[in-house]
């Protein structure tokens, strides 16, 4: 069913946000595709929305095109394989960090290289499994 575009929850400004420095980032404010919540978080709003649908969908028909085959792992990941690569420590600050309730470390992923080089080492063990083509589309941190 089509939406009329006096239905759409939409509101557009004329003025470039002030918090907004770069080209694209006032662009997206102004036509109502996102809106901020606080410094570097954003709601999708609905036309924003379904823009990245959108564009996560041609990825998707793309990469299935070639072969690839989609997965998707946790946002929250546990320390350890972070420890073993440095980017524990590499990232510093720039890493959020949490304990579980039994003083686990965990993080929210900023990349995901090593959860992908460990699940493919735990469920293959010949070259004869490769090549392997691998992705996934998630929000990173």
């Amino acid at each position: 069913m089509a939406m009329r575009m006096s239905s759409l929850f939409l509101r557009t400004l004329r003025e470039n946000p002030a918090d907004a420095e770069v080209p694209s980032h006032q662009l997206l404010v102004r036509a109502g595709y996102i809106r901020r919540v606080s410094p570097g978080i954003y709601t999708w709003l609905p036309l924003g929305l379904k823009v990245l649908k959108r564009v996560e969908q041609i990825v998707r028909e793309e990469m299935d095109e070639i072969g690839s085959q989609e997965l998707l792992f946790p946002a929250l990941l546990p320390r350890e394989p972070y420890e073993a690569t440095g980017r524990w420590s590499e990232y510093g600050a720039n890493l959020f960090r949490l304990k579980d309730r039994r003083e686990g470390d965990y993080l929210l992923g900023p990349t995901h290289e090593e959860m992908f080089t460990l699940l493919v080492k735990d469920m293959f063990s010949s070259y004869k499994d490769l090549p392997l083509a691998l992705y996934q589309i998630q929000t990173k941190y």
